[in-house]
């Protein structure tokens, strides 16, 4: 005799409901507790556990009498996303960052707007990340979720972020649509994705793509731990390994013959050295005015530096750390904490007195002779305005936290500074009271240093610890990321060298640790980047 096959359909979809009920419970679930939950008798319930279980999809705590997720169903969940065995390609990887580390290291895939765990390799330290596996996070705030929006084609990425909910889940989690574009960008072009507490206060987290021959992301592998181990500083050295991890075990998978959407992986540029010594912290790159040289210093071991037909040579030395550059006809003149000197192109200096009163934070030149300037405010913040011929200041916008740089762009007449404290692009018109925002950077992108203008209305400016320069369009939107083969760059200038337009780009070696210097032997030279 046939049974009703109704009865059967029955079941299925009361086992699944339990399912469903037990998984959406991270600490499980009674018997009673799902009984009263899907309203159905307590027989019937304990039935259809005794069969879950039985099948690995239900495990019973004996400590706590109640019902969790099998690991049948972590099982299947990581065979739905390996084909080939993604984990198998990965375990070797995740306990090779674990060990080098120290820390939880995480396999991730997508999943619609979610990301979620299938394999993690516990980490050494008794407190540590413990993300279940199995357990599904939004795919905005992780560093797994951004490490794999940023390699997916353009239009899959942008309908994901367009269509997902940006719940603020702690104080740092990224909830404005334009800055999760940036960073996304920023990812893809310097390889890993940062999570700074946006998920859990108290945890961070460093993630890369996995990305198989066609180009097509996978999912991604993560490293995550306590803040106080995690720092800022070790995330930035860590992420260039775990992106090298991700490679290869995307090298590991066969291609899925998806074509990569056009636009999806960022254009090299030819970035190249300039020839000479290092500087320890190379800054204030200067155009000259005649067209034919570039001035620049090397702001801790204090000295101005001259790139002249194809050689760039030490100018001269100044007794203590360089503030900046300003052009003065052929020569520049260097303002260093204990004063300011005019410097001509074959080394003779002289002495500027009382030049700028106050203390400085930043200069540039603006139209004609004008000279602008920034000075620290004895409350907070910063004054700017033109130099007068007293060296006083006159003032024209007071803005509530320090200045990093000055940039006078002559296209429009128009001011722009950077705050370093909160990763902002301001633009001042003269004439007008009120700052314009131009742009603001998270920070997992980098520290934000120099400013430059390529005549097209892009503004250009370095990443310092973030291994790129960014252009911004004047809507405030970055349309151009360029990866860099050094961590610090820390100021840009347009030039003009046989007759090509090239961006200038001062680098940093003080402050790049022994073990990146390995990866990164080109820190603290001067680089030429082909626009």
């Amino acid at each position: 005799m046939v049974s009703n096959p109704g009865e059967g359909t029955g079941s299925l979809e009361k086992a699944l409901d339990l399912l469903d009920a037990v998984g959406a419970a991270p600490a499980g679930l009674g018997q009673t507790e799902l009984a009263e939950r899907l309203g159905l008798p307590r027989t019937t319930v304990y039935r259809l556990l005794a069969t879950l279980v039985a099948r690995g999809l239900l495990r019973r705590d004996p400590l706590r009498k109640v019902y969790c997720l099998g690991f049948r169903c972590f099982e299947m969940a990581r065979q739905a996303h390996a084909m080939p065995d993604m984990v198998a390609a990965a375990a070797m990887e995740l306990r090779l960052l674990r060990d080098l580390t120290g820390e939880t290291t995480y396999l991730a895939a997508l999943d619609g707007r979610e990301v979620i765990s299938l394999e993690r390799c516990d980490g050494a330290h008794s407190r540590r990340s413990a993300a279940a596996l199995g357990e599904r996070k939004p795919v905005y705030c992780t560093s797994q979720g951004k490490a794999i929006l940023s390699a997916m084609p353009d239009e899959a990425r942008e309908r994901i972020v367009r269509e997902a909910t940006l719940k603020a889940l702690t104080p740092m989690t990224i909830t404005d649509r334009r800055r999760l574009h940036t960073e996304l960008r920023i990812t893809r072009s310097r390889g890993y994705a940062i999570d700074d507490e946006e998920i859990v206060l108290g945890v961070r987290c460093v993630g890369a793509p996995v990305v198989d021959g066609a180009g097509q992301v996978r999912g991604a592998i993560s490293v995550a731990g306590p803040a106080y181990r995690l720092t800022r500083e070790r995330l930035e050295l860590l992420g260039p390994e775990v992106a090298e991890a991700a490679r290869r075990v995307g090298a590991q998978l066969p291609a899925t013959g998806a074509d990569l959407a056009p636009g999806a992986a960022a254009a090299e540029a030819a970035v190249t050295a300039v020839a000479g010594p290092w500087a320890f912290r190379g800054a204030y790159p200067r155009w000259s005015a005649d067209g034919a040289r570039l001035w620049w210093a090397d702001v801790l071991a204090p000295s101005v530096r001259l790139y002249e037909d194809g050689q760039d040579r030490e100018v001269a030395m100044l007794e203590s750390p360089i503030i900046g550059l300003v052009a003065d006809g052929v020569g520049v003149i260097a303002l260093h904490e204990r004063g300011a000197q005019r410097i001509g192109p074959d080394g003779s200096s002289a002495p500027l007195e009382d030049w700028i009163k106050g203390q400085p934070l930043a200069i540039c030149n603006g139209d004609g002779d004008s000279v602008w300037a920034a000075v620290s405010l004895p409350e907070a913040g910063a004054a700017i305005g033109t130099l007068r011929a007293d060296g006083a200041l006159d003032v024209q916008w007071r803005i509530g936290e320090p200045v990093g740089c000055l940039a006078w762009n002559a296209a429009d007449s128009s001011l722009y500074a950077t705050t370093p404290g909160s990763g902002a692009i301001l633009m001042l018109r003269p004439g007008q009271a009120a700052v314009r925002r131009l742009a603001t950077l998270p920070r997992g992108s980098g520290r934000i240093g120099g400013l430059a203008f390529d005549g097209l209305g892009g503004v250009w400016t370095a990443l310092n610890d973030g291994w790129s320069v960014i252009r911004i369009a004047q809507d405030g939107q970055l349309d151009r990321v360029v990866g860099l083969p050094v961590p610090c760059a820390t100021d840009l200038a347009c030039v003009t060298l046989a007759g090509s337009r090239r961006l200038a780009i001062t680098t940093e070696r003080q402050s790049v640790s022994m073990d990146a210097l390995g990866s990164a032997p080109l820190s603290g030279r001067l680089l030429l980047l082909d626009l």
